[in-house]
């Protein structure tokens, strides 16, 4: 299953090595066990003041298939792009969607982020503005300038293959072994209790990755 995630307002300090030097809620996302973890529908997102998984480990699920603290996620990686290195580039007479991400068909240093869904123009490329946020409509489609590259935190998508489970959320988070020392990163919703019964439970992560961010001009 796909759902939106959210970051926790002191992850990405946490990232950055803590609010001060030396603290301990660091996160290396690469050499650090991260896990996900799975809790149910009574849970109340808190993404300003929730910092450690101790915050919710309460709402943690349990069920047959499934180990406390949840899945180690696998195949982590963090890739730093030029924006015309970027994978993607504009095309004539294509569906894009929110979110779908590109560089100019011939590039110019920066990448642009789809705001309104549509296709684009059967034959002409639209000209590229070069301002940090300043829009760009294509035929019914409207591009805003996002950055020079994109940085992006990805990972395996995670999966319990024989379970019997219902949650509505996930957790990411750095697991110390102990959770009141264990920082929380980010929080998924899927929207209502998602379930298998004697089966795989398949979490499906965004295909740009957990974090994508952007350096502007």
């Amino acid at each position: 299953m796909s759902f939106d995630i959210k970051w926790y307002s002191k992850a990405l300090a946490n990232l950055m090595g803590g609010e001060s030097a030396g603290e301990s809620f660091a996160i290396d996302y690469l050499s650090d066990t991260i896990k996900i973890a799975l809790l149910d529908n009574g849970h109340s997102p808190a993404l300003d003041t929730h910092e450690l998984f101790s915050d919710v480990e309460g709402d943690e699920i349990s069920g047959t298939g499934y180990t406390a603290g949840g899945a180690t996620l696998g195949t982590k990686t963090l890739t730093v792009t030029p924006a015309d290195s970027w994978g993607d580039a504009w095309a004539v007479a294509t569906a894009y969607a929110v979110g779908d991400v590109i560089r100019p068909s011939s590039g110019n240093g920066h990448l642009y982020k789809c705001i309104v869904a549509g296709t684009s123009d059967a034959s002409t490329e639209p000209t590229w503005p070069t301002v940090s946020g300043q829009v760009v409509t294509d035929n019914d489609i409207t591009w805003a300038e996002v950055g020079r590259a994109i940085t992006q935190l990805d990972a395996a998508d995670p999966a319990w293959s024989s379970s019997t489970i219902t949650a509505q959320y996930c957790v990411g988070y750095k697991s110390t072994g102990t959770s009141s020392t264990s920082p929380l990163l980010f929080l998924g919703d899927f929207g209502a209790d998602k379930s298998s019964e004697n089966g795989p439970f398949q979490i499906t992560l965004d295909a740009l990755g957990l974090l994508v961010a952007f350096v502007s001009p």
